[in-house]
């Protein structure tokens, strides 16, 4: 039985007019790396593209876009998968786009378990399969969730949050989100208008330690760096400050600034310009966007140009990727 939506309607990309402009003339072969309900893959057609190649690890994605795919006459290519991957499913690509974090789709279905806003089981997972958000907060001590909570979601009462969790589940599992919100809610203070839900954060950390968002952001971006021509243009649209510190610090070493780009290399080494940042600085939404979006409140997009040095890497230890404490 299909969980999918009933609607066809699609959902309103984030930043996809500046996004357009800012890659503008959008032609040749894309790749969008999180399909999600298609916006984006739609919006880059009409612009001009000739193809999209949409990747996503859920694959009810692909299954939603049955209803209207027809529309396109073979101009869209589906591959289920990873972006960190992406370089594996096309090469001499025009652009690649990446809109970071949980898609509206995901958030709509209660039964995936991303919204505290909905009842439904303590999932989270993109792919529907592996771990669930069940099996962290159930099983991982106290320390452990302290770490995800902060790390993931630059929440400061993360030790309380853990310990109530692991306080509420010696009574017994915690299987509902909405159980959790409350758990959650029950260690911070009542918001104040216009502020976050007071779980956004802890589910935003979860959502992330389960999926892994973080390695898989920076093997998305070396991908892109790999899989683009000479003047194939990147686009990435993020959701929070720490996804936004690593897109930007990346793109910096990356077009010659803000250090060595390898750790190994002598410090006279000149920095290589692999991609050129069109413009320099990132991109938020206007008026306009925010009234018509409010998903937009806190997104950004940074947008660069491949040039056509060889693809290389970056010193990981000065992206501040947040990383959990390995064991042993």
């Amino acid at each position: 039985m299909s969980h999918a939506p009933t609607s066809d309607a699609p959902h309103i990309p984030v930043l996809i007019r500046p996004l357009v402009a800012a890659v503008a003339p959008v032609s040749g072969v894309w790749l969008d790396g999180t399909f999600g309900a298609g916006g984006y893959t739609r919006e880059l057609l009409a612009a001009g593209a000739d193809k999209v190649i949409g990747v996503d690890r859920d694959p009810l994605a692909f299954e939603m876009a049955q209803s209207w795919i027809g529309e396109y006459e073979g101009r869209i290519e589906f591959v289920r998968g990873v972006f960190s991957r992406l370089d594996e499913y096309a090469q001499n690509l025009d652009g690649v786009v990446l809109d970071l974090g949980v898609s509206s789709m995901q958030l709509d279905l209660a039964e995936r378990g991303f919204s505290f806003m909905k009842d439904g089981p303590v999932d989270m997972r993109m792919s529907q399969d592996g771990p669930s958000a069940a099996d962290l907060v159930n099983e991982a001590t106290e320390a452990q969730l302290a770490d995800i909570i902060y790390l993931f979601g630059e929440e400061r009462a993360s030790r309380r949050i853990a310990k109530a969790i692991v306080k509420a589940r010696a009574v017994a599992p915690i299987t509902t989100t909405l159980r959790l919100t409350e758990i959650i809610e029950s260690c911070l203070p009542r918001p104040k208008p216009g502020q976050a839900h007071p779980a956004t954060r802890s589910f935003q950390a979860l959502r992330i330690a389960v999926n892994d968002e973080y390695e898989e952001l920076l093997g998305g971006l070396r991908a892109a760096e790999r899989a683009l021509k000479p003047g194939g243009k990147l686009a990435v649209v993020t959701f929070h400050s720490i996804e936004d510190r690593i897109v930007k610090r990346y793109l910096t070493m990356a077009s010659g600034g803000g250090g060595r780009s390898n750790r190994y290399a002598p410090e006279t080494e000149q920095p290589i310009e692999r991609f050129k940042l069109t413009p320099r600085k990132a991109i938020a939404p206007d008026e306009e966007e925010l009234k018509i979006n409010p998903r937009s409140r806190s997104a950004k997009l940074r947008v660069a140009v491949r040039t056509s040095a060889p693809a290389g890497d970056v010193d990981e230890d000065a992206l501040g990727l947040p990383r959990l404490k390995r064991k042993g």
